[in-house]
């Protein structure tokens, strides 16, 4: 009787001790996982401890938060849907959204952006056309617009794509890595353009633009 009780005791004592070692997982809006222990849910804002600097605190604010999944197995979800914040989408949809932007953050690389708008800001810098930084500005924005083709590589579960949710949070991050790429792109293609422009070409190269007021 008295071992029953012994191992009943130590059974509990190494459960609550495992039980108590797991960690929550915080989902964010922007599809980053947080896995840290929360300590503290009040003032608009769930804290940990920061895992980088030793000592400190970290604080996510509510609406940045789609949910918090404690180690217990219980998930407080803070996203809902409220036209009046802009939250349109049902809780469902949102998270196949978040889903697609993680996927996209990590899969997606808009290598074609980089060099077309490096390619555009080469060639008119390099004509030395004065108004040059409005080409690879306008490829900048043509990237921001055009059909985003998703690849099943980039693919987390090949069930998401299924999901409109999915696409729009995948399609948005994306087109924003297209932005940003033909951005880094087309300066690098001008000053490359330019420097070889006046340093070789001015003056094999006949004027291309010329005005004059009277």
């Amino acid at each position: 009787m008295i071992r029953k009780v012994l191992f009943f005791f130590f059974g509990q004592l190494i459960y609550f001790s495992c039980f108590s070692q797991a960690k929550d997982t915080i989902l964010l809006m922007n599809g980053n996982l947080v896995v840290e222990h929360v300590i503290d849910t009040v003032i608009g804002a769930v804290t940990i401890m920061d895992p980088v600097k030793t000592g400190e605190k970290l604080h996510f604010e509510y609406d940045q938060i789609y949910c918090v999944k404690y180690g217990s197995g219980f998930t407080d979800y803070y996203y809902r849907q409220d036209s009046a914040l802009g939250n349109y989408f049902t809780r469902e949809e949102m998270q196949y959204y978040i889903y697609g932007e993680r996927d996209a953050r990590k899969g997606f690389k808009a290598r074609g952006s980089l060099i077309g708008a490096g390619a555009v800001g080469f060639v008119s810098g390099g004509l030395g056309i004065f108004f040059a930084p409005v080409f690879p500005i306008g490829y900048m924005g043509l990237s921001g617009i055009t059909k985003v083709k998703i690849k099943h590589s980039t693919i987390s579960n090949p069930n998401y794509i299924e999901h409109d949710g999915y696409i729009l949070g995948y399609e948005r991050v994306s087109r924003s890595k297209r932005r940003i790429q033909s951005l880094f792109g087309g300066a690098i293609g001008l000053a490359v353009g330019y420097g070889l422009y006046f340093s070789v070409l001015k003056n094999t190269l006949p004027s291309t633009f010329k005005i004059s007021f009277r």
